[in-house]
């Protein structure tokens, strides 16, 4: 295989070439999670992977808990299917925890804060209510409890790695919490060696081919766990060393099937570039910087190779889309910037207007 190549099965597995689902919560569950910090980001990142589906659609979706959004992995927003919230959390928790400690420490939360925060956030949010995050700061400080700085972003992540709270639907542009055991009346668990087999499966078949180190980065599980996850998917999955490194992949996928042109409007921290810890295989080093080292900028993706960089601005009824190749010898095909220029434009239902 070369960068080419792996890159080209990437996009397929990943659903941005050849979707194979028609909802967000099928697309969700593939995909095992799909990082959600930047919600409107996120939202396009599951867009580029459904044809046909528009931001209200997924909107709808999130605002009625068919998809969720919480921290789950590294830590950080994810979305994430109801069914599997439960096991995840129960794996990825404890991890979380550990590497927050330092944190809490830091800024003065102890057990005891942790308790009395969550007793409060628990008590407010029963019997169905959703409240935003500053509605709930108003209740933990008349319960004396400091949320100054960055403290509130901390107690609510602990009620969320706990299974207490997750995403409610959004009132207006707000987000809210909800009780996970109201939003998802039976979270499905497993125990630790089968929820490891099931993320380790969940991350191959759909960002493979990648190495054993890239799933670490994206899971934080250890090495030990990561191997032991291969080991009880290795009916599932093959794989080939490149450079003394092994890629892991699908045993189903077909190694034969030549590369396709195409390009793709990816979001910031779409999992095509997140998930994985050497990204060499899709971006060149000089284009890191242009880049924000393919994660923290909207990024084209041009047969599988990030090469340039995008930007949207939206208006009432119209949207305005402009590309910046990283050089000026990269021409861009004009034909397949307009067709995903087009796509984007379907997608939040505006207008597209073109750049002068």
């Amino acid at each position: 295989m070369t960068s080419r190549t792996i890159a080209h099965h990437r996009l397929i597995n990943q659903q941005i070439t050849g979707a194979d689902f028609s909802e967000p919560d099928e697309l969700i569950r593939w995909m095992g999670c799909i990082q959600a910090q930047d919600f409107a980001a996120a939202k396009w990142a599951i867009g580029n992977r459904i044809n046909g589906i528009t931001e209200a659609e997924i909107d709808r979706q999130f605002n009625d808990g068919i998809i969720l959004r919480t921290h789950i992995l590294r830590p950080t927003w994810h979305f994430v299917s109801p069914e599997d919230i439960g096991w995840i959390l129960k794996l990825s928790a404890p991890k979380i925890k550990v590497f927050n400690k330092t944190l809490h420490r830091k800024l003065g939360i102890d057990e005891n804060t942790l308790t009395r925060s969550k007793h409060i956030i628990a008590k407010a949010l029963m019997d169905g209510k959703q409240l935003t995050r500053e509605q709930l700061i108003v209740l933990l400080k008349k319960g004396k409890i400091n949320t100054d700085d960055i403290r509130s972003n901390f107690l609510m992540m602990d009620a969320e790695l706990d299974g207490m709270i997750c995403s409610g639907a959004r009132h207006g542009k707000q987000f809210t919490y909800a009780l996970l055991e109201e939003r998802v009346p039976d979270t499905h668990v497993m125990d630790h060696e089968a929820a490891i087999a099931e993320l380790t499966k969940r991350y191959f078949l759909s960002r493979g081919p990648a190495t054993l180190q890239d799933f670490t980065w994206w899971s934080k599980l250890n090495l030990s766990e990561a191997k032991m996850g291969i080991e009880m998917n290795k009916k599932l999955l093959a794989h080939e060393v490149i450079n003394g490194q092994a890629y892991w992949f699908s045993s189903d996928m077909d190694l034969r099937q030549k590369p396709k042109n195409s390009l793709h409007l990816l979001p910031a921290f779409d999992e095509y570039t997140v998930a994985y810890k050497d990204r060499s295989d899709i971006l060149k080093p000089a284009y890191h910087k242009q880049s924000g080292n393919g994660i923290f900028k909207p990024v084209i993706m041009l047969n599988g190779q990030i090469a340039g960089t995008w930007k949207r601005t939206e208006y009432k009824s119209k949207v305005l889309l402009e590309t910046y190749p990283f050089s000026a010898k990269d021409q861009l095909p004009e034909q397949l910037i307009k067709k995903a220029a087009e796509k984007y434009a379907r997608f939040v239902e505006k207008e597209l207007v073109e750049a002068n």
